[in-house]
């Protein structure tokens, strides 16, 4: 199931030559992560709270494919492409309209509040692959 997140490139997004700064893509794709997650119906906090595991970014492939500018609206597709024990891996592209701009696979792993490795529960990792919201 793709995960479609959208948001506007602002002025302060932009470099010099007006285009979007390369990093920023990193900031566009953590927000529809963030969502993502969301609409699945986990509470990351509670996940926290509750069962002391926390998400974190273990690595990131990326190709700048071309350049997104101010005032673009942009799409972020957000699709898991495999879920483990204890590691999430995704695919997020960044689009503008049909034209694929930014393309990446992240790896997420999950670590306890301490930063030491966790295992994500079965019905998570379920949910996480299923793409279906928790409880439904």
């Amino acid at each position: 199931m793709t995960h479609r997140f959208t948001c506007r490139v602002y002025y302060e997004d932009t470099d010099l030559a007006g285009i979007v700064y390369y990093a920023n893509y990193l900031k566009f794709i953590e927000r529809a992560r963030t969502e993502w997650v969301r609409s699945l119906g986990i509470d990351q906090a509670a996940l926290k709270r509750d069962a002391d595991i926390v998400f974190a970014v273990r690595r990131v492939e990326a190709d700048y494919l071309l350049p997104a500018v101010f005032e673009d609206e942009l799409r972020v597709e957000t699709r898991p492409v495999s879920v483990t024990g204890a590691r999430i891996v995704l695919a997020q592209d960044v689009l503008r309209g049909e034209a694929r701009l930014f393309a990446s696979t992240v790896t997420l792993v999950a670590l306890t509040g301490a930063g030491k490795p966790a295992r994500l529960p079965v019905a998570l990792r379920g949910v996480i692959a299923g793409g279906e919201p928790a409880g439904g």
